[in-house]
């Protein structure tokens, strides 16, 4: 598991961060932007968990650098980076999407 699993840890560690600063101290769109953000992000780090576990390491990379993209434009905008940085996000939301179809490809039995 090794780097993958840790990266997956540190993900939900983010996702976790951001959401609390989204809901104590984050204002106006940031605030939606953070806790969007910090959902997908953890539900995607403990997915790719499960999925490393299932010894799916492909899908496993998909859910991390897909909510990494995802989230880590929406936290960029929340913290001031410009708002053209949103047109990148459903980059990351694609390849969630592509995460879970290959999940289930996987899965069929």
């Amino acid at each position: 598991m090794g780097l993958l699993a840790m990266l997956a840890a540190l993900s939900a560690a983010i996702a976790i961060a951001a959401g609390a600063f989204g809901a104590h101290r984050a204002e106006g769109a940031a605030v939606e932007w953070l806790r969007t953000g910090g959902h997908y992000q953890l539900i995607h780090a403990v997915a790719a968990l499960v999925a490393l576990r299932w010894e799916m390491r492909g899908v496993a990379w998909a859910f991390v650098i897909g909510a990494g993209l995802f989230a880590g434009t929406l936290y960029a905008m929340a913290f001031g980076a410009p708002r053209w940085l949103g047109a990148i996000t459903p980059i990351g939301g694609t390849i969630l999407i592509i995460g879970w179809l290959w999940f289930a490809w996987k899965l069929r039995g």
